[in-house]
């Protein structure tokens, strides 16, 4: 809103009038549910309810006092009382939930309206409104009418009605009983909604509306029907605030050994308007339960009811939501405006994207989001758009969302310091047909950054430790070169059944993989093919180590029994025969680099270690025989790249 504008004056006279009516309200509580004050209080009996405009019209009769001492229905009305139309909103007769009989305080600020033409006067602010219950026998009649339900008639009135136009539909001026709605309870299941067939007439399809008629309390007695346009699984510790700020979470929770896993299922939903809000549910005991969520829930229309509000977030506070907002923007189809008609003509696709965005939680103990896992896919669900890498990388656009189907080839964990295992960025590194049938000016291998903020189920992770596997990348986020999974992504081993295919090739590696070579465009923390000659071995940093030869294990300790002996913690077994491993730094002279000093470090298991061992071992460790000899070509993880000193630093690596 524009500051010192009408809107923000509007605004804040609205939240001032909304918190006056709540603290008179429970002022009412204190004081023994009457105010002292019965001054200019207008007394009314309830004789019709109707609904009209989305107003409470209630044709009510003016007493001049409360009867105390009789009920409602004793009450005898005499002619010479006025008969009065008294206006409630939506908010103030869902707090009063009257019915016919009712008896009615008005506190002022109440206003009387004189209409020409009419004779009935009307009743207009009565927010300070409290019925009165007046004996015993009517609280006994207040809670069993509590368990029913009551219909109120709804007359639709046309606006060529209003205008006296001429052409005049006959269909606008009838109220056929299908109109009449109910004061409905919550829905819970299936189960409910055949057994109060009324309850579904009303369900509304705008969550601003709900929004703004409710407030953040919790939707009680009405529900929304929404399309859930995606499933994914937020950290519980960050809860309505685990947003991303650019390409950096606010705070990074950890997912890993999470045993239970501390997640929460989150729902993005979209109503028929184009309004979007992010419904945080329940936790989950298995973070494999988000595949068949996806596969179940998305695209299917749903019944939210008995929402909390959580936050109200803007484009600026949550980026990381609204890129994703942005990804699915504008509608497939067109959506209906608010305050217009909704004839197929007035929907409109020309909208701009949504600023802000509610994140709702449901009430504590029950369920309140009913699917209909049998329903078609709804025309307003956008599947994601599947791309090629390479398509991908060309893609000019900051924090743009982009689902693509990758190879996974090697994986690492980013060494941060200060910062925990659990809670540091895994690099995936990956590629697909679309990068490898690339001659040149694309790297045929990317990286992709998994935050510690993404979610990833144990499924996923044991694949990846696995071996090489072909993994969904659904909902990533790319800018600034950079392919980044953050919150609200979601990797997945199988691709969903609804998906847009671009015209990329898509298909899966038949042949060997290929990396780029080592060359002046090289940057750390990528991986290339290195080819070169042996020009020296760093013996100052070789070194060697026992390891278990059961299991691997290379922290050997000394046996407490026999100091000669080594012991392995995890066997708990004395290591005999212990499984010597070394590691070696070896100086290369490469020609696509050759005014650089190119370092590998070599472990004991890869390849180039196992040629050089075996000629210094033939040469009885003589470093000079292997000076000169030809190596490659060899897949390395590139830790750095300096001027000065001209040097690239790499490790030799085995792909998955």
């Amino acid at each position: 809103l524009c500051r010192g504008g009408l809107a923000e004056r509007l605004c804040r006279l609205q939240n001032r009038e909304r918190s006056a009516i709540s603290f008179w309200r429970h002022q009412c509580i204190s004081d023994d549910k009457t105010p002292s004050d019965k001054s200019d209080v207008l007394i009314v009996k309830i004789l019709e309810i109707f609904e009209e405009c989305t107003i409470q019209v209630a044709i009510c009769q003016q007493l001049e006092q409360s009867p105390v001492a009789l009920s409602p229905e004793d009450a005898v009305i005499s002619a010479e009382e006025p008969i009065l139309k008294v206006l409630f909103t939506r908010e103030t007769a869902a707090h009063l939930k009257s019915r016919p009989q009712d008896v009615i305080h008005i506190y002022p600020p109440w206003q009387k309206l004189l209409l020409q033409n009419a004779d009935v006067p009307v009743i207009m602010n009565t927010y300070f409104s409290q019925k009165v219950l007046l004996s015993e026998h009517s609280e006994a009649r207040e809670k069993t009418h509590g368990l029913t339900k009551m219909l109120i008639k709804k007359n639709i009135i046309s606006l060529a009605q209003t205008f006296r136009l001429d052409d005049l539909d006959d269909k606008l001026h009838q109220e056929p009983s299908d109109n009449q709605v109910a004061c409905a309870p919550q829905i819970h299941n299936n189960s409910d909604s055949k057994q109060h067939p009324l309850a579904l007439s009303a369900v509304n399809d705008s969550l601003l509306e709900m929004v703004e008629s409710q407030g953040a309390v919790g939707w009680r007695e009405v529900q929304v029907r929404v399309v859930i346009q995606r499933v994914y699984c937020l950290p519980a510790r960050e809860g309505c605030r685990s947003h991303t700020q650019g390409n950096k979470p606010l705070c990074a929770t950890p997912v890993t050994n999470s045993d239970p896993p501390n997640v929460r299922l989150c729902l993005l939903v979209q109503d028929a308007y184009g309004m979007f809000s992010e419904v945080q549910l329940q936790f989950l005991s298995s973070t494999d339960d988000i595949e068949q969520y996806c596969g179940r829930w998305e695209g299917k229309s749903c019944c939210l009811a008995g929402m909390k509000i959580l936050q109200r977030t803007t484009r600026g506070r949550a980026l990381g939501l609204f890129s994703l907002i942005d990804s699915l923007w504008p509608p497939v189809v067109p959506v209906k405006v608010p305050g217009q008609s909704q004839d197929s003509e007035m929907m409109s696709t020309n909208l701009p994207p949504p600023s802000f965005c509610y994140i709702l939680t449901v009430q504590s103990g029950e369920i309140h989001v009913e699917v209909d896992e049998e329903e078609q896919i709804s025309n307003l669900y956008q599947p994601p758009a599947v791309h090629g890498l390479k398509e991908i990388l060309r893609i000019n656009g900051c924090n743009e969302r982009c689902s693509f189907w990758a190879q996974v080839l090697y994986q690492r964990l980013q060494t941060k310091h200060n910062v925990p295992i659990d809670q540091r960025d895994t690099l995936l590194f990956v590629t697909d047909s679309t990068l490898q049938n690339v001659v040149h000016g694309i790297p045929k291998v990317v990286a992709v950054s998994v935050t510690a903020s993404c979610v990833l189920s144990m499924e996923v992770r044991e694949a990846l430790s696995a071996g090489s596997r072909l993994v969904f990348f659904k909902d990533a986020l790319w800018g600034n070169g950079r392919i980044i999974c953050v919150e609200r992504t979601v990797l997945l081993l199988q691709k969903p059944l609804l998906c847009w295919a671009a015209a990329a090739d898509l298909s899966e590696l038949t042949g060997p993989v290929r990396l780029d070579e080592l060359d002046s465009t090289t940057q750390a923390n990528s991986v290339c093919a290195l080819r070169g000659t042996v020009v020296g071995v760093n013996e100052s940093t070789a070194f060697s180590w026992p390891t278990c030869d059961r299991c691997g294990n290379g922290k050997l300790e000394l046996c407490p029994q026999d100091r000669e002996l080594l012991y392995c913690n995890q066997c708990s077994e004395v290591v005999t025969t212990p499984v010597l491993k070394m590691q070696l730094e070896v100086f290369l002279s490469c020609p696509s680099r050759s005014q650089s000093t190119v370092k590998v470090k070599v472990w004991h298991e890869i390849t180039l270690f196992v040629l050089l061992t075996m000629l210094l071992f033939l040469q009885t460790y003589e470093v000079q025989s292997v000076l000169g000899k030809e190596v490659g070509l060899l897949n390395c993880y590139v830790h750095s790249v300096t001027s000065h000193p001209n040097c690239v630093a790499l490790e030799e690596i085995v792909l998955l």
